[in-house]
Protein backbone atom coordinates (compact mmCIF):
# COMPACT_ATOMS: atom_id res chain seq x y z
CA UNK A 1 0.00 0.00 0.00
CA UNK A 2 1.50 3.37 -1.19
CA UNK A 3 1.93 5.01 2.42
CA UNK A 4 3.28 8.49 0.66
CA UNK A 5 -0.56 9.58 -0.12
CA UNK A 6 -1.43 9.98 3.30
CA UNK A 7 -1.80 13.59 4.93
CA UNK A 8 0.00 14.60 7.82
CA UNK A 9 2.67 11.43 7.68
CA UNK A 10 5.54 11.99 10.04
CA UNK A 11 8.43 12.48 8.34
CA UNK A 12 11.72 10.20 8.58
CA UNK A 13 13.35 10.70 11.67
CA UNK A 14 16.78 12.15 10.82
CA UNK A 15 19.19 9.54 11.81
CA UNK A 16 22.53 8.87 10.70
CA UNK A 17 21.89 5.55 8.23
CA UNK A 18 24.34 2.32 7.53
CA UNK A 19 24.20 1.80 3.85
CA UNK A 20 21.07 -0.60 4.06
CA UNK A 21 19.41 2.58 5.40
CA UNK A 22 18.94 1.78 9.06
CA UNK A 23 19.37 4.26 11.47
CA UNK A 24 22.91 4.00 13.64
CA UNK A 25 22.73 1.06 16.41
CA UNK A 26 24.76 3.29 18.55
CA UNK A 27 23.03 7.11 17.44
CA UNK A 28 19.56 5.03 18.83
CA UNK A 29 21.76 3.76 22.32
CA UNK A 30 22.80 7.32 22.97
CA UNK A 31 19.67 9.12 21.97
CA UNK A 32 17.78 6.79 24.44
CA UNK A 33 20.09 7.65 26.94
CA UNK A 34 21.61 4.66 27.40
CA UNK A 35 24.80 5.41 26.21
CA UNK A 36 27.47 8.80 25.76
CA UNK A 37 29.97 9.53 23.29
CA UNK A 38 32.97 8.43 25.46
CA UNK A 39 30.80 4.82 25.76
CA UNK A 40 30.37 5.02 22.00
CA UNK A 41 33.92 5.05 21.80
CA UNK A 42 34.28 1.84 23.94
CA UNK A 43 31.89 -0.09 22.49
CA UNK A 44 33.56 0.52 19.20
CA UNK A 45 36.98 -0.22 20.37
CA UNK A 46 35.95 -3.46 21.22
CA UNK A 47 33.41 -4.39 18.47
CA UNK A 48 36.71 -4.26 16.45
CA UNK A 49 39.12 -6.25 18.40
CA UNK A 50 36.18 -8.68 19.36
CA UNK A 51 34.87 -9.04 15.80
CA UNK A 52 31.04 -8.67 16.92
CA UNK A 53 27.79 -6.59 16.89
CA UNK A 54 28.39 -3.21 18.46
CA UNK A 55 25.10 -4.09 20.15
CA UNK A 56 27.13 -7.59 22.07
CA UNK A 57 30.00 -5.40 22.61
CA UNK A 58 28.06 -3.07 24.54
CA UNK A 59 26.68 -5.84 27.06
CA UNK A 60 29.95 -7.53 27.04
CA UNK A 61 31.25 -4.67 28.39
CA UNK A 62 28.24 -4.12 31.16
CA UNK A 63 27.47 -0.61 29.43
CA UNK A 64 23.63 -2.00 28.49
CA UNK A 65 21.58 -4.49 29.04
CA UNK A 66 20.38 -7.25 26.45
CA UNK A 67 16.91 -5.14 26.57
CA UNK A 68 18.04 -1.90 26.08
CA UNK A 69 19.69 -3.72 22.57
CA UNK A 70 16.62 -5.26 21.63
CA UNK A 71 14.98 -1.99 22.61
CA UNK A 72 17.16 -0.27 20.08
CA UNK A 73 17.42 -2.69 17.48
CA UNK A 74 13.11 -2.28 17.73
CA UNK A 75 13.92 0.97 16.67
CA UNK A 76 16.07 0.20 14.09
CA UNK A 77 14.02 -1.92 12.29
CA UNK A 78 10.75 0.71 12.94
CA UNK A 79 9.28 -2.10 15.15
CA UNK A 80 7.72 -0.44 18.17
CA UNK A 81 8.08 -2.61 21.32
CA UNK A 82 8.29 -1.72 24.83
CA UNK A 83 10.85 -2.37 28.02
CA UNK A 84 9.14 -3.73 30.74
CA UNK A 85 8.78 -1.26 33.45
CA UNK A 86 8.11 1.89 30.80
CA UNK A 87 5.62 4.09 32.09
CA UNK A 88 3.95 5.08 28.86
CA UNK A 89 2.03 2.25 28.56
CA UNK A 90 -0.28 -0.18 30.24
CA UNK A 91 1.41 -3.64 30.65
CA UNK A 92 -2.01 -4.79 29.22
CA UNK A 93 -0.29 -4.01 25.71
CA UNK A 94 1.25 -7.38 25.62
CA UNK A 95 1.64 -6.52 21.68
CA UNK A 96 4.29 -4.28 22.92
CA UNK A 97 5.66 -5.58 26.23
CA UNK A 98 5.59 -8.91 24.83
CA UNK A 99 5.54 -9.28 21.15
CA UNK A 100 7.49 -12.76 21.49
CA UNK A 101 4.55 -14.79 23.61
CA UNK A 102 2.20 -17.00 22.37
CA UNK A 103 -1.11 -15.32 22.73
CA UNK A 104 0.57 -12.33 21.08
CA UNK A 105 1.17 -14.89 17.80
CA UNK A 106 -2.26 -15.51 18.35
CA UNK A 107 -3.33 -12.11 17.45
CA UNK A 108 -1.25 -11.34 14.47
CA UNK A 109 -2.74 -14.22 12.76
CA UNK A 110 -6.41 -12.28 13.65
CA UNK A 111 -4.22 -9.17 11.99
CA UNK A 112 -3.60 -11.61 8.94
CA UNK A 113 -6.75 -12.80 8.64
CA UNK A 114 -8.26 -9.07 8.84
CA UNK A 115 -5.56 -8.41 6.48
CA UNK A 116 -6.61 -10.48 4.04
CA UNK A 117 -10.29 -9.57 3.84
CA UNK A 118 -9.77 -6.01 3.83
CA UNK A 119 -7.85 -7.00 0.59
CA UNK A 120 -10.52 -8.21 -1.08
CA UNK A 121 -13.18 -5.69 0.29
CA UNK A 122 -11.62 -2.03 0.94
CA UNK A 123 -14.19 -1.05 2.90
CA UNK A 124 -13.36 -3.23 5.79
CA UNK A 125 -10.94 -0.24 7.00
CA UNK A 126 -12.73 0.56 9.95
CA UNK A 127 -14.09 -1.94 12.40
CA UNK A 128 -15.93 -1.67 15.43
CA UNK A 129 -14.92 -4.29 18.23
CA UNK A 130 -18.28 -5.38 20.05
CA UNK A 131 -19.01 -7.93 22.74
CA UNK A 132 -22.29 -8.68 24.35
CA UNK A 133 -21.49 -8.32 27.71
CA UNK A 134 -19.07 -6.14 30.11
CA UNK A 135 -15.37 -7.61 30.69
CA UNK A 136 -15.10 -10.21 27.89
CA UNK A 137 -11.92 -8.39 26.76
CA UNK A 138 -12.93 -5.75 23.79
CA UNK A 139 -10.94 -3.32 25.40
CA UNK A 140 -8.12 -5.36 25.76
CA UNK A 141 -8.77 -7.08 21.65
CA UNK A 142 -8.99 -3.29 20.36
CA UNK A 143 -5.98 -2.23 22.00
CA UNK A 144 -3.47 -4.87 21.16
CA UNK A 145 -4.63 -5.10 17.22
CA UNK A 146 -4.18 -1.71 17.04
CA UNK A 147 -0.87 -1.96 18.19
CA UNK A 148 -0.14 -4.89 15.91
CA UNK A 149 -1.22 -2.87 13.24
CA UNK A 150 1.24 -0.34 13.59
CA UNK A 151 4.23 -2.40 13.94
CA UNK A 152 3.06 -3.44 10.35
CA UNK A 153 4.46 0.40 9.63
CA UNK A 154 0.57 0.81 8.59
CA UNK A 155 -0.82 4.40 10.01
CA UNK A 156 -3.32 3.20 12.47
CA UNK A 157 -6.15 4.99 15.04
CA UNK A 158 -7.62 3.54 17.76
CA UNK A 159 -11.16 5.28 18.55
CA UNK A 160 -12.65 4.85 22.00
CA UNK A 161 -16.74 5.18 21.63
CA UNK A 162 -16.86 3.40 25.26
CA UNK A 163 -18.33 7.03 26.67
CA UNK A 164 -19.82 5.04 29.79
CA UNK A 165 -16.77 2.66 31.15
CA UNK A 166 -13.60 4.05 28.48
CA UNK A 167 -10.51 1.97 29.24
CA UNK A 168 -8.02 2.67 26.49
CA UNK A 169 -7.17 6.49 28.23
CA UNK A 170 -6.03 4.11 31.09
CA UNK A 171 -4.39 1.83 28.81
CA UNK A 172 -2.29 4.44 27.03
CA UNK A 173 -1.84 6.38 29.69
CA UNK A 174 -3.52 9.33 28.12
CA UNK A 175 -5.72 12.31 29.94
CA UNK A 176 -9.19 12.31 29.67
CA UNK A 177 -9.22 15.94 29.24
CA UNK A 178 -10.68 16.43 25.41
CA UNK A 179 -11.11 13.03 23.58
CA UNK A 180 -14.51 11.80 21.41
CA UNK A 181 -16.54 13.08 23.69
CA UNK A 182 -15.75 16.77 23.58
CA UNK A 183 -15.30 16.39 19.97
CA UNK A 184 -18.75 14.83 19.29
CA UNK A 185 -20.43 18.01 21.69
CA UNK A 186 -18.51 20.60 19.44
CA UNK A 187 -16.51 21.90 22.95
CA UNK A 188 -13.58 23.13 20.78
CA UNK A 189 -11.55 19.67 20.20
CA UNK A 190 -10.89 19.99 16.36
CA UNK A 191 -7.58 19.57 14.21
CA UNK A 192 -5.71 15.81 13.51
CA UNK A 193 -4.92 13.53 16.25
CA UNK A 194 -1.35 13.02 17.61
CA UNK A 195 -0.04 10.00 17.60
CA UNK A 196 1.04 8.21 20.17
CA UNK A 197 4.58 9.36 21.94
CA UNK A 198 5.01 5.08 21.59
CA UNK A 199 4.01 4.29 18.88
CA UNK A 200 4.86 6.36 15.87
CA UNK A 201 2.32 4.98 13.52
CA UNK A 202 -0.29 4.62 16.55
CA UNK A 203 -3.19 7.39 17.40
CA UNK A 204 -5.76 7.02 20.22
CA UNK A 205 -9.08 9.01 19.86
CA UNK A 206 -9.66 9.01 24.06
CA UNK A 207 -13.19 8.64 25.16
CA UNK A 208 -12.29 11.88 27.55
CA UNK A 209 -15.05 12.81 30.17
CA UNK A 210 -17.46 10.37 30.35
CA UNK A 211 -20.69 12.48 29.17
CA UNK A 212 -24.53 12.37 30.97
CA UNK A 213 -25.34 11.05 27.09
CA UNK A 214 -23.11 8.70 25.96
CA UNK A 215 -26.09 7.16 23.04
CA UNK A 216 -27.43 10.46 21.87
CA UNK A 217 -23.45 11.63 21.16
CA UNK A 218 -22.69 8.99 18.69
CA UNK A 219 -25.99 8.98 16.93
CA UNK A 220 -24.91 12.37 15.99
CA UNK A 221 -23.67 13.10 12.28
CA UNK A 222 -20.54 14.10 13.97
CA UNK A 223 -19.38 10.86 14.94
CA UNK A 224 -20.25 9.66 10.92
CA UNK A 225 -18.18 12.33 9.77
CA UNK A 226 -15.14 11.23 12.47
CA UNK A 227 -15.42 7.92 10.97
CA UNK A 228 -15.17 9.12 7.41
CA UNK A 229 -12.15 11.24 8.54
CA UNK A 230 -10.26 8.50 9.44
CA UNK A 231 -11.12 6.42 6.41
CA UNK A 232 -9.68 8.85 4.09
CA UNK A 233 -6.76 9.60 6.70
CA UNK A 234 -5.54 5.82 8.39
CA UNK A 235 -4.96 2.46 6.68
CA UNK A 236 -6.65 1.03 9.70
CA UNK A 237 -9.08 2.22 12.21
CA UNK A 238 -10.40 0.14 15.53
CA UNK A 239 -13.12 0.92 17.34
CA UNK A 240 -13.66 0.56 21.07
CA UNK A 241 -17.46 0.38 22.13
CA UNK A 242 -19.38 -0.13 25.15
CA UNK A 243 -20.77 -3.68 25.85
CA UNK A 244 -24.22 -4.18 24.03
CA UNK A 245 -26.10 -4.83 27.43
CA UNK A 246 -24.89 -1.25 28.01
CA UNK A 247 -27.42 -0.11 25.63
CA UNK A 248 -28.00 0.21 21.50
CA UNK A 249 -24.30 2.59 21.68
CA UNK A 250 -22.43 -0.62 20.12
CA UNK A 251 -24.83 -1.20 17.48
CA UNK A 252 -25.11 2.63 16.59
CA UNK A 253 -20.90 2.02 16.31
CA UNK A 254 -20.67 -0.79 14.52
CA UNK A 255 -23.49 0.54 11.74
CA UNK A 256 -21.27 3.79 11.58
CA UNK A 257 -18.45 1.62 10.60
CA UNK A 258 -19.69 -0.95 8.65
CA UNK A 259 -17.94 -3.91 10.05
CA UNK A 260 -17.32 -5.45 13.43
CA UNK A 261 -15.87 -8.06 15.16
CA UNK A 262 -17.83 -9.86 17.92
CA UNK A 263 -15.65 -10.75 21.28
CA UNK A 264 -16.53 -13.00 23.66
CA UNK A 265 -14.75 -14.89 26.53
CA UNK A 266 -14.66 -18.76 27.14
CA UNK A 267 -16.64 -19.96 30.40
CA UNK A 268 -17.57 -15.91 30.95
CA UNK A 269 -19.89 -15.39 27.77
CA UNK A 270 -23.52 -16.16 27.48
CA UNK A 271 -23.94 -18.41 24.09
CA UNK A 272 -27.42 -16.41 23.14
CA UNK A 273 -26.82 -13.20 23.86
CA UNK A 274 -23.43 -13.55 21.52
CA UNK A 275 -25.72 -15.58 18.74
CA UNK A 276 -28.59 -12.66 19.29
CA UNK A 277 -25.66 -9.52 19.00
CA UNK A 278 -24.11 -10.55 15.77
CA UNK A 279 -27.92 -11.68 14.30
CA UNK A 280 -29.12 -7.78 15.25
CA UNK A 281 -25.46 -6.56 13.75
CA UNK A 282 -26.47 -8.22 10.36
CA UNK A 283 -29.58 -7.14 10.20
CA UNK A 284 -28.87 -3.88 10.83
CA UNK A 285 -26.23 -4.27 7.70
CA UNK A 286 -23.39 -4.70 9.62
CA UNK A 287 -20.44 -6.84 7.73
CA UNK A 288 -20.14 -9.02 10.98
CA UNK A 289 -15.80 -10.12 10.18
CA UNK A 290 -15.88 -13.18 12.68
CA UNK A 291 -15.86 -14.05 16.30
CA UNK A 292 -13.24 -13.76 18.50
CA UNK A 293 -13.22 -16.23 21.37
CA UNK A 294 -10.55 -15.01 24.08
CA UNK A 295 -9.61 -17.19 27.23
CA UNK A 296 -8.12 -15.64 29.82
Amino acid sequence: MDMKNFPGRNPVPAFETQQMGFPNLGEILVSSGRLDAVAVERVTARQKARGIPFGAAAVELGLVSQADVHAALSRQFDYPVLAAGDQGADPELVAAFEPNSPRVEALRKLRSQLVLRRMTNPQLCSVAVVGAARGEGRSWLAANLAVLFSQLGERTLLVDCDLRFPRQQSLFRLPPAGGLAARLAERGEKGAIQPHPRFDQLSVLQAGIVPPNPQELLARRAFGAQISVARDTYDMTLVDTPADETGADARLVAATCGSAIVVARRHASVHKRVAELSTGLREAGVAVIGGVLLDF
